[in-house]
């Protein structure tokens, strides 16, 4: 039987309407017993939200100015402290999501405005939530199992909706992905006056996928294959959308072939896409 370390922000918890992320987020907390934030999102609804602020702000306000000013006290490499920030932009927005599609073929919405931050007593981030708990759903999820006239369902309700078939749900998800951290990414070529293209973030991003899909069947004991076939998926629409998420040249074997890949290193920490704790995914960051 799985033993979950008991987290204070999580026993904190109000859930006053459950909904089927709250189900979603459980199970894949048990993933990571002894970091039970690695892994799912809380909602927003169900919180103080202390510590907490909108993803958003990381555009329209300060955010990765203060996050970058932060990291450059302790290395002097803008390359490094650029990789660390994109990779942890893409692991909050899509990276975090993957485990969720892998394993039950469900998604939260990973919009910009659907997420929020939580960071920890030095401002790093230790957890994600989302405002609005809608998953999006394959057509034969449980949930939907003995219903009637699903497709006329109320999501508000119901907290789920049936999307017609696994290539919608990685093309509506790769999406909202993409809309998210497209400006986050072009802001932090501007803060950090261009250390890194956003070409080389997208390939963060794809790493952040291929990552996550290939730790998850390790964790859980699930189909290796289906885990695999999703988070490709997921790639080939953001490639659809032009996206260089596969790199080119010799990069492009690591997001292309699922192997575990990106581990970045400095004076900052490690931030880690693959085999790693909940802290290793974590970056400083101002709170």
């Amino acid at each position: 039987m799985t033993v979950l370390t008991e987290d204070p922000l999580i026993a904190s918890m109000v859930i006053r309407r459950p909904v089927p992320l709250h189900e979603s987020s459980r199970r894949l907390r048990e993933l990571s017993p002894n970091s039970p934030r690695e892994f799912g999102v809380a909602v927003m609804g169900d919180l103080s939200r202390r510590r907490w602020w909108p993803l958003a702000e990381a555009v329209t306000g300060n955010r990765l100015e203060l996050m970058f000013a932060r990291a450059a006290e302790e290395t002097e490499s803008r390359t490094a402290i650029t990789q660390q920030l994109a990779a942890t932009l893409a692991h909050v927005v899509l990276g975090r999501v993957i485990p969720l599609l892998a394993l039950e073929g469900r998604a939260w919405d990973t919009g910009l405005e659907n997420l929020w931050v939580h960071v920890d007593s030095e401002g790093t981030i230790d957890w994600v939530g989302v405002v609005d708990p809608t998953l999006r759903a394959l057509p034969d999820d449980p949930f939907f199992s003995g219903r009637r006239g699903v497709r006329v369902g109320n999501p508000a309700r119901d907290g789920i909706v049936p999307l017609p078939n696994e290539a919608a749900l990685t093309t509506w998800l790769a999406h909202r992905s993409h809309r998210a951290l497209a400006p986050l990414f072009d802001r932090l070529v501007v803060v950090s006056d261009g250390a890194l293209s956003t070409a080389a973030m997208w390939h963060i991003t794809g790493a952040a996928v291929v990552g996550a899909a290939t730790q998850v069947p390790m964790l859980a004991g699930s189909s290796e294959v289906v885990s695999m076939r999703r988070a490709q998926a997921v790639l080939d629409a953001l490639t659809g959308f032009g996206l260089p998420v596969r790199g080119t040249g010799r990069r492009e074997g690591l997001a292309r072939l699922g192997k575990p890949c990106l581990s970045l290193t400095s004076s900052l920490g490690t931030t880690q896409l693959v085999g790693s704790s909940s802290d290793q995914h974590r970056t400083v960051l101002a709170s």
